[in-house]
């Protein structure tokens, strides 16, 4: 069982959802060059930046407005209007966020996590973000699973982010689970396209707002909580 951790194990992707949404709206606010400097929306984030490794998203937000702005590096400082400082000025806002609050699993994402205990299946989390062991730290699971593949594993490891279908590729190898008979789970229409395009055995969507996109993105199932996967006679 493969999960995608932002919006499918805990509620953080509404962190980044509102971390996104405050960096790009000060970064349109300042901008003055040519292109869309519109309000960025909610519908760009499912568009263009959900479920996709930090640069890519900000790559891809930028190029759907025709917004001219140097690549830089992955290093660049947050206040540097580049690819790599505006993918960097989100990350400081999530990470503020995340300590201030703190995140908890989805009950039902827990009750799941349960019942695959028991039945003693190989578990891994793969995430585009870089954050992830964090996140599962403070959500109190990251010893529910036996390998995390998040944005730091595939950049040191040069691996293709999400929609390829590489990390989740990656993920079954490292449990020593055949592809075809590897589950992934995700919230994102670019990570059911990744578990698409890996054929893997089943790719079961989670439905916490794109809704019928991720049928289109070819979800084999699609569930609003992971609690329905737990069948009514496990306690």
């Amino acid at each position: 069982m493969l999960f995608d951790l932002d919006g499918v194990l805990t509620p953080t992707a509404e962190v980044h959802m509102r971390a996104w949404s405050e960096m790009f709206n000060d970064f349109l606010g300042s901008y003055s060059g040519d292109g869309d400097t519109a309000p960025y929306t909610d519908a760009d984030y499912f568009a263009h930046v959900d479920g996709k490794p930090r640069f890519d998203g900000v790559r891809d937000f930028l190029a759907s407005r025709h917004l001219d702005v140097p690549e830089g590096t992955p290093d660049d400082a947050p206040d540097q209007e580049t690819v790599g400082g505006l993918g960097n000025r989100k990350n400081d806002a999530f990470n503020k966020v995340l300590d201030r609050d703190g995140v908890e699993p989805y009950p039902g994402s827990l009750a799941l996590l349960d019942h695959l205990r028991d039945l003693g299946l190989p578990l891994a989390v793969v995430s585009s973000s870089a954050n992830a062991p964090a996140v599962l730290e403070v959500a109190g699971i990251a010893d529910r699973f036996d390998t995390v593949v998040d944005g730091k594993v595939a950049t040191e490891k040069g691996i293709p982010g999400k929609p390829a279908p590489d990390t989740f590729q990656h993920a079954a190898a490292a449990l020593g689970v055949a592809v075809a008979d590897a589950v992934v789970l995700e919230d994102a229409v670019s990570g059911v396209k990744a578990g698409v395009a890996g054929g893997f055995g089943l790719v079961i969507g989670v439905d916490r707002g794109a809704g019928d996109a991720l049928r289109d993105a070819g979800a084999t199932l699609v569930v609003s909580d992971l609690a329905e996967l737990v069948p009514e006679d496990v306690p």
